[in-house]
């Protein structure tokens, strides 16, 4: 079981900002995770990350329940690509060193890499097509190498558990479709980690996203199969407006009905 919580709540002050969640993900699967702004997402992630405690309930991680295990070394075993993360990077430094940084999960390069770790940061930045701004600093670059230098590090501790938070987030059409072509490859590799990807937009949720998480107010609305949660009936009564969605090729859009 990567991630087994069961009956968690958070509370801040009086405010419970999750309440009751239990979701289990088991190894191998990839999960989309859908909720708008102010439903208990980031919280959630945060809680996995071991970066704040449940205030109820138990944890689980990788097979690790919480007040057992370091949750810093827990940590170098999860890939977090998010927003707030570029924000702690410094703007002149270089993406072969962001992507190092991945290996000891630390915001800056502190340690000294072993042999060959820098061969791997170059692969990695070849493999993400990342090869002809690998030599810039991160703060000139547009969003979308930012995200892909991101991922890079991430993917340079081989994660097992690999969270991608909103990555299209700000992105234009095509930088986000190359950016979701980076993300199905990566998906599909031998040995790929365990994925959950989060968005606002079901159009993002790729087909390799077979189970789905929608979280509501700091509560579970519902989880399971993708093809079951991502009805018109159902997703008209989460976001509590009437929406089409529709099959296109391989990948899902919803539209607000007039």
């Amino acid at each position: 079981m990567m991630i087994d919580a069961r009956d968690i709540s958070w509370r801040r002050e009086s405010k419970e900002v999750l309440s009751h969640v239990t979701w289990q993900v088991r190894k191998g699967e990839q999960w989309s995770l859908v909720g708008l702004n102010g439903s208990g997402k980031t919280t959630l992630l945060k809680m996995i990350n071991g970066y704040i405690w449940p205030t109820s309930g138990t944890l689980s991680v990788l097979g690790h329940p919480f007040g057992q295990i370091d949750l810093r070394r827990l940590r170098r075993r999860i890939g977090w690509v998010s927003s707030a993360l570029a924000s702690r990077l410094r703007p002149q430094e270089h993406p072969e060193n962001i992507v190092l940084s991945g290996k000891f999960a630390s915001i800056g390069l502190y340690d000294e890499p072993a042999e060959g770790d820098r061969s791997r940061a170059k692969e990695i930045l070849e493999r993400l097509d990342c090869s002809s701004f690998s030599n810039r600093p991160f703060g000139t670059l547009s969003e979308g190498e930012k995200q892909r230098v991101l991922i890079g590090r991430a993917w340079m501790a081989s994660p097992e558990l690999l969270i991608l938070d909103e990555p299209c987030n700000g992105l234009d059409i095509f930088a986000r479709e190359q950016l979701l072509s980076i993300i199905r490859q990566m998906a599909s590799s031998p040995g790929a980690p365990t994925m959950i990807f989060v968005t606002h937009h079901v159009d993002e949720i790729l087909p390799c996203f077979n189970h789905t998480l929608l979280l509501k107010a700091g509560a579970i609305y519902q989880s399971g199969l993708t093809r079951k949660i991502m009805t018109p009936e159902n997703m008209t009564a989460f976001y509590g407006g009437s929406v089409i969605v529709e099959q296109h090729g391989e990948r899902l859009s919803m539209a607000i009905r007039s």
